[in-house]
């Protein structure tokens, strides 16, 4: 297999490949915000960040400061190897439902402990997702979750070719 080539670090940046194996997750102040037909569906700095070797930072918001009645029980679940099991949720917003558009974990491993009752969000279901103000970018692939904003430099996992790195 081959690795990628980091991209050039630019003043003010963080490299995913300085990112963690396995993985961590951090308390954050970024000012995090997603937005969707007019309506603020999450607004905090008190996210928790998830960093791993090759992805962009997922966020994980605390949910009083998720909007009340939005989030409702999704269909399915996905394992990881650091976290544990997830379970997805649907975003309802004035009688629109956004299928499986977000994701938590409600007994996480103990290295993960913080994220127990945080829900992340894919960012590419919403009109807008920010991080400190900037429009995030949503991490390619379909299946991943990170943010990308120009606080960090890839290549990211998920582009053609990253499957098996």
């Amino acid at each position: 297999m081959t690795w990628p080539t980091p991209d050039p670090v630019l003043p003010g940046q963080e490299s995913v490949w300085s990112f963690p194996r396995p993985a961590i997750c951090e308390p954050t102040l970024a000012h995090i915000t997603i937005e969707h037909r007019t309506l603020n569906v999450a607004n905090t700095t008190a996210s928790i960040r998830t960093l791993e070797t090759s992805h962009p930072p997922s966020y994980y918001i605390p949910p009083a400061d998720i909007r009340p009645g939005v989030l409702r029980r999704g269909a399915g679940s996905s394992f990881c190897e650091w976290k544990g099991q997830a379970v997805y949720w649907d975003v309802v917003l004035d009688g629109e439902v956004l299928p499986a558009v977000a994701w938590s974990y409600p007994n996480p491993s103990r290295s993960f402990a913080m994220l127990r009752d945080h829900v992340a969000f894919y960012a590419h279901a919403f009109d807008r997702c920010s991080v400190n103000g900037e429009t995030v970018v949503p991490q390619p692939g379909g299946f991943y979750g990170g943010w990308i904003t120009s606080a960090v430099a890839g290549p990211f996992k998920g582009i053609p070719g990253s499957r098996l790195w």
